[in-house]
């Protein structure tokens, strides 16, 4: 049996990492660490994950294979650096070792990087561009939620060459992206029946989404993206829709275009365990739960822009049920072991 410590499992990220793990048949949580539950049951904490006979604590002290963070940048860093030191694989689900440039690093998250001295060595932990590089890390940088719709929406027409590399991403997400912070802002009766813009100026997964999708530019270059993410008054799912300028002549005109782009698609998608190729534009009720991403590809309706809509639940394929499916690769496990969780609906 494999042994897992989690350091911040009692953020909704790392309760989310607690239930998954809890049917996954080759592993066992044995540790798990939280500032604001330590010294208590994590049934205590969290009534729905009773099943667990973990205390909280503050800090990992049994020894582990494998270990995930869910801490907030910079502490998640500073907290894994003896884990790395002592060869125990590393899963972390801040945003430490996502961006490859320590200076970008300091410039979007208000401080020098804890462990400089790492970033590079991690993988970007999205099996579906990455797999193979996946397979033997010591070190993941799990993706950001918004990222991973966007990029997963994005990759086979940055791949083909079929967009020109100026995009727009719009995004809604639930309010558990802000994790479990008291803030004003997330408050039900702030919330509720209403939708705001945010992070217009700059938000933190920018950056990230530029580097990975300068990344898979065909003919490379640094990409211009407008990223506007919003906040609705739901718990859990991100809908994502991106919008970039068709090349000229790489499609078939009309209806001929929208099917040539989704042939294009889910060949690019083809064997993908939780990426699915839909019909008709996907709701965030059709993956709560689950580690699906829906995808729909479309030409609008002048025949010059491509459209993608992608749904994806943000604390499950946005953050640890990716997180446990780059486990399983890193294993050599079954990549879909303990993810075959079907999403609930309504």
């Amino acid at each position: 049996m494999i042994r897992l410590g989690i350091l911040n499992v009692t953020g909704y990220a790392g309760a989310e990492l607690a239930r998954i793990l809890h049917a996954h048949p080759q592993v066992k949580v044995i540790a798990a660490t939280g500032r604001s539950g330590a010294g208590k049951a994590l049934g205590q904490v969290f009534p729905h994950l009773a099943q667990w006979d973990i205390t909280v604590a503050q800090e990992i002290a049994d020894e582990v294979d494998v270990v995930f963070s869910a801490l907030p940048h910079g502490a998640s860093a500073q907290a894994l650096v003896p884990f790395l030191e002592s060869g125990v694989l590393v899963i972390d689900l801040s945003a430490d070792f996502r961006l490859r440039d320590p200076q970008e690093y300091a410039q979007w998250y208000g401080g020098e990087h804890p462990a400089p001295h790492y970033l590079g060595q991690g993988v970007y932990g999205l099996p579906e561009i990455y797999r193979e590089r996946l397979k033997g890390a010591h070190l993941v940088a799990n993706p950001g939620c918004y990222p991973t719709g966007a990029l997963l929406a994005l990759a086979p027409a940055l791949k083909e060459g079929l967009i020109t590399p100026d995009i727009i991403v719009d995004a809604k997400s639930g309010v558990s992206g802000a994790g479990r912070t008291v803030d004003l802002r997330y408050h039900f009766s702030e919330v509720n029946e209403s939708v705001s813009a945010y992070g217009l100026g700059g938000h933190r997964h920018l950056p990230e989404m530029v580097q990975e999708i300068s990344a898979l530019l065909v003919e490379g270059g640094r990409p211009r993206v407008t990223f506007v993410p919003h906040l609705v008054p739901m718990t859990r799912g991100i809908l994502t829709t991106c919008y970039a300028p068709l090349r000229p002549g790489g499609l078939p005109s009309g209806e001929a275009g929208r099917r040539a782009v989704r042939d294009l698609y889910e060949q690019f998608y083809q064997g993908e365990p939780f990426v699915r190729i839909c019909s008709e534009p996907p709701s965030t009720k059709h993956v709560q739960g689950s580690n699906m991403c829906l995808v729909y590809p479309t030409v609008d309706a002048s025949g010059e822009r491509l459209i993608v809509v992608s749904a994806i639940d943000n604390l499950v394929k946005g953050a640890a049920g990716q997180a446990v499916q780059n486990m399983n690769i890193l294993l050599g496990l079954p990549e879909t072991m303990g993810l075959e969780i079907p999403p609930l609906f309504p």
